[in-house]
């Protein structure tokens, strides 16, 4: 008989080094079971990359039960890309470009599922999906990791006794898809952007004729989002030709993050498969099209008592107001993270229903932040409008996090409501991409804490993407939609 295993050498990657809790053990088992009851034949494994993309491989339903306590190996080559899914760090040089052995040669680094992320997907055949955090087959958390770090502010939040609850009012596009552009002449790298139409003229905003006109495809969507168990609220016409707008009720902490991965990978999937194509990208080139915004609707609740922090009779509590001056202290910075692409800076226009500057007032819909709720409501809260759809939402709502953080350690004040948005004196948001990440670069409260080695890969990566935008349109004036923005966002996000 060959000689019996140590008990050590028996455990799962899982259980060497400590990474599910014990609900999320308990979730693994109902996961098989899912499998087995639902005569599953494959289940998605993916995380969110850096840029909030899914990536991940896909996994018989027999091989799953040892997938999900030894995990699925990634290269890490996937880590050091930029929009054009090129790689911009030197992965086979000494420590991969990033002072970091793991990182060497692409070598491997291990998706580990959560279990409690399970969910069957309704437009595809007997197929399940799980969300995944990443680590290095040496057990150690990848840096890199957005999720990760998102989680890392939840948890710097909670100490201080506080959680954070986010709701999601996302705007995008949703065009009949023309030509994919799959000739091989236009697989080029990246591809030709794909040719659409106009499901409707626009300029209609929430006209219920206009909005049935896009019903049908609408209907698509909104059964699959519905069917994830995703807490949908609404579905509504935006202003511009083909703009649609989901709204979802809050949730807490990390749930949030992930209903809007899920949600995008989710609507962009069941769009192509019915002949149209969904974007998430801020402004797309298209003559008439409008810009598309994710407003955050974000408020602290006590651990202790669960009541709303921001909550005073007076409008917004002192907490609520220092949380606020931080996040509008940190505004520039932040739209490296709320803003990451070189097309979301086209947005930020005058007298257009979107912020050019880091100001505040409640109820106005041209400012940055936007103070709901009547006084001593229990719903108060506050509501970015600064966010383009194709965000990170882990970068963008732990940037939320620690920026309102830092204004409460320092009490800072926020100043009078800006009731002429466009008028009053305040600091204005990056113009550019290259602004704001010179901006992020710059802020020592980010450095601390997303710490410094984060952000330098991350600003790195940006940089690489505006770059290569400014070599290819030199001459570009920074409100013009560029035939490089199609190529590079309209299909990716």
């Amino acid at each position: 008989m060959p000689p019996r295993k140590s008990v050590k050498s028996a455990t799962s990657f899982v259980e060497r080094h400590g990474l599910w809790s014990a609900a999320q053990a308990k979730a693994a088992a109902e996961v098989e079971r899912a499998i087995k009851a639902n005569k599953l034949e494959v289940v998605r494994f993916s995380f969110a990359d850096q840029h909030g993309v899914l990536r991940g491989k896909a996994l018989l339903a027999s091989e799953v039960a040892g997938a999900l306590r030894n995990g699925v190996n990634m290269t890490s080559t996937l880590l050091a890309k930029d929009t054009s899914h090129r790689s911009v760090f030197p992965v086979f040089t000494a420590g991969g470009g990033l002072g970091m052995a793991e990182m060497q040669g692409g070598a491997d680094f291990t998706m580990i599922a959560d279990p409690t992320t399970f969910r069957i997907l309704p437009w595809t055949n007997k197929t399940g999906w799980l969300l995944c955090d990443i680590y290095f087959t040496n057990g150690k958390s990848v840096p890199f990791s957005t999720r990760a770090i998102y989680r890392d502010a939840l948890s710097t939040l909670g100490k201080v006794g506080y959680d954070f609850l986010a709701g999601l009012e996302v705007e995008f596009h949703l065009f009949r898809l023309e030509d994919a552009k799959l000739a091989p002449e236009a697989a080029t790298w990246p591809p030709q952007a794909p040719e659409v139409s106009l499901l409707t003229q626009g300029y209609q905003y929430l006209t219920e004729s206009r909005f049935d006109m896009v019903d049908p495809a609408v209907e698509i969507l909104r059964k699959g989002i519905e069917a994830l168990g995703l807490p949908l609220r609404s579905v509504e016409l935006e202003l511009g030709p083909s703009q649609i707008e989901f709204t979802f009720r809050p949730q807490m902490g990390l749930e949030a993050a992930d209903t809007m991965i899920l949600f995008r990978a989710a609507v962009k999937q069941i769009a192509r498969r019915n002949g149209y194509l969904a974007s998430f990208m801020c402004r797309p080139a298209l003559a008439n099209v409008m810009s598309s915004g994710w407003h955050l609707h974000q408020s602290l609740i006590e651990r202790k008592s669960k009541r709303n922090a921001f909550a005073d009779p007076d409008g917004l509590s002192t907490l609520g107001r220092y949380y606020l001056g931080g996040v509008l202290a940190h505004a520039r910075a932040a739209a490296a993270f709320t803003t990451p692409t070189v097309n979301g800076y086209k947005r930020y226009r005058p007298y257009s229903l979107a912020p050019d500057r880091a100001i505040w007032a409640r109820d106005n819909r041209g400012v940055m932040m936007r103070l709901l709720g009547e006084a001593g409501a229990a719903s108060t809260h506050l509501e970015n409008r600064v966010g383009e759809p194709a965000a990170n939402p882990y970068l963008y709502m732990a940037s939320q996090i620690y920026s309102g953080l830092d204004g409460i350690a320092r009490k800072l004040d926020p100043g009078a409501s800006a009731d002429a948005p466009y008028e009053t004196a305040a600091d204005l948001l990056p113009k550019s991409l290259g602004e704001a990440v010179t901006a992020l670069r710059a802020d020592e409260a980010f450095r601390t804490a997303f710490g410094a080695g984060f952000i330098d890969y991350y600003a790195h990566i940006k940089d690489a993407e505006r770059e290569r935008f400014e070599k290819e349109e030199p001459a570009q004036d920074h409100s013009t939609v560029t035939a490089w923005e199609q190529r590079e966002y309209l299909d990716l996000f």
